[in-house]
């Protein structure tokens, strides 16, 4: 359920910070005219996610056993790569994201409505299709309890309720640490997304190794535990996984924690060159 509650905190609140300035933007620059546009374009974005995670549920519902894990494989390995692409991207760009927005918006009045709403939608969708397929591969692992459901809308509840005190001004969070946080535990999140695609393709035949144990706590750590049920959902660890599920999941987390710990170099402006006398 927390892995869900992130995914949805995280997206969620990059979403609603996409809509805060551009609302802000129409209010301050005396265009409330436009809002009906930017709510379509949101609302349009929205349907699109939903509808997009209907698809995935039920296209994964009507595939036999094996054609069911390599769907579940696919969308996990899908899922870590926009999880890893979205951790970096926002890393960089948070600081010039209102910017940016600002000045798509202006374009995009200067065209038309349609142009508004198209905007508006873009900016919204890619977020939301990222939660869809975040949410999906997360929760493959889990158990058939509405536990990720709740946990992913109790996240996007959070994030509107942020994101509304920001535009008041009666909120103020450091972004910079917040995405830095979540990222380190999305980054945990998608190393056990990376895991249970790898154990899909080994159900799957795909890869060899399903019954080749690193290790097994299944004594120790019951998978019908509380705490078991924690690692599972949390973190995809399962009690008895794979030498093959491990070395991936080892393979993503180290690196991937490297790089996104490692300080970001300022870039440095060339010296002008010396005349010669």
């Amino acid at each position: 359920m927390f892995a869900s509650y992130l995914i949805g905190l995280r997206e969620g609140l990059e979403a609603t910070l996409v809509v805060s300035v551009l609302i802000a933007f129409l209010v301050k620059s005396d265009r409330k005219d436009k809002l009906p546009q930017v709510w379509t374009g949101v609302g349009a974005a929205i349907a699109l996610s939903v509808g997009f995670g209907a698809l995935l549920t039920f296209t994964a519902a009507h595939l036999d056993h094996t054609g069911q894990e390599l769907f579940d494989a696919i969308t996990s390995l899908l899922a870590v790569v926009f999880v890893t692409w979205m951790i970096f991207w926002m890393r960089r760009a948070a600081r010039a994201l209102s910017g940016e927005l600002r000045g798509k918006l202006s374009d995009a009045l200067s065209v038309g409505s349609l142009a508004v709403v198209v905007m508006a939608f873009l900016a919204v969708a890619r977020e939301g299709l990222e939660t869809a397929v975040l949410f999906f591969a997360s929760v493959q692992g889990a158990t058939t309890t509405a536990g990720p459901l709740l946990g992913i809308s109790l996240g996007l509840i959070t994030s509107v309720i942020i994101g509304w005190g920001i535009y008041r001004s009666a909120l103020t969070i450091n972004l910079t640490r917040f995405f830095t946080w979540t990222g380190l535990l999305l980054i945990l999140v998608a190393a056990g997304i990376f895991k249970y695609g790898v154990h899909d393709l080994q159900e799957a035949a795909i890869l060899p190794g399903l019954s080749t144990y690193a290790f097994d706590v299944s004594a120790a750590v019951p998978p019908d535990s509380w705490y078991g049920a924690l690692l599972a959902g949390l973190l995809n660890l399962t009690p008895q996984p794979s030498v093959a599920e491990m070395v991936a999941w080892a393979v993503y987390l180290v690196p991937t924690l490297f790089f996104f710990l490692r300080p970001q170099r300022a870039r440095s402006t060339p010296a002008p060159a010396s005349s010669a006398a």
